[in-house]
């Protein structure tokens, strides 16, 4: 790399990080991101941040930077406990089976030497799925229906313990465009599927690709969960939250 493509890549690592700095909604999770701009000019995003609001932050703020034509994508969320692969392959598997809305569907897990362990094989399957981890990364594929049971299973994968960042290469074969009211319907339920807070005291709006939650939950934490709730679903870039708290 040339001297004038060092300074180019230089100054523009610079400005993204003053993005960083300067958007409040960061704090210090962002601070360990390590950065640098690959041969091939994409922007190499690596580090572990405290939430997934952190994550699609960053992202969306580096990928703004008139410079980045591309973003490879290694963040990761720091987990509340820390588990092996096989342990959130077991968590996954029990969640995944015992779903009734995803009773229709044909589910495979791949373990560790490419191992494929049927979970469910039901006769006329709707759709079929896979998931896989490493390094506490939940990759999803197959193929589904309707994009909202696509999001849904993205969300279970997300809860689950361990659990450091989802990739839902999932297809939803629904010709149905995506939309507002589309990703209205799926933060609903996931806010009713969670039950630690009351999501009927949660009111959902939706423009563009922007939640905003509104009402009244007892506690900064519940609070803080129906937020994580929306961030964790596919297809939603920002999430406002103005849910009330006596704290």
């Amino acid at each position: 790399m040339g001297s004038s493509a060092t300074k180019f890549s230089r100054d523009t690592l610079t400005e993204i990080r003053q993005r960083f700095a300067q958007n409040g909604r960061l704090g210090q999770g962002a601070q360990p991101i390590q950065m640098q701009i690959e041969p091939d000019g994409a922007l190499l995003l690596e580090g572990e941040v405290d939430r997934v609001a952190q994550k699609k932050i960053v992202l969306e703020l580096a990928a703004a930077h008139p410079s980045i034509h591309a973003i490879v994508d290694r963040l990761r969320v720091r987990p509340a406990e820390r588990l092996t692969d096989a342990a959130i392959r077991n968590h996954l598997r029990d969640v995944f089976a015992l779903d009734p809305s995803l009773s229709g569907l044909a589910i495979t897990e791949l373990g560790s030497a490419a191992q494929a362990t049927a979970i469910s094989r039901p006769e006329a399957a709707a759709g079929a799925f896979d998931y896989s981890v490493s390094d506490g990364v939940v990759t999803l594929n197959g193929t589904v229906k309707d994009l909202a049971i696509k999001r849904y299973i993205g969300v279970l994968a997300w809860w689950c313990p361990g659990s450091r960042d989802v990739i839902n290469g999932i297809v939803a074969t629904s010709d149905d465009s995506d939309g507002p009211d589309r990703i209205a319907d799926a933060v609903r339920i996931v806010l009713e599927k969670d039950p630690y807070y009351d999501a009927a005291q949660i009111k959902v709006g939706v423009r563009q690709r922007v939640v905003r939650l509104t009402g009244w939950l007892p506690s900064v934490d519940q609070s803080r969960m129906a937020e994580n709730d929306a961030w964790y679903l596919f297809g939603v870039d920002d999430v406002i939250n103005e849910i009330e708290t006596p704290e």
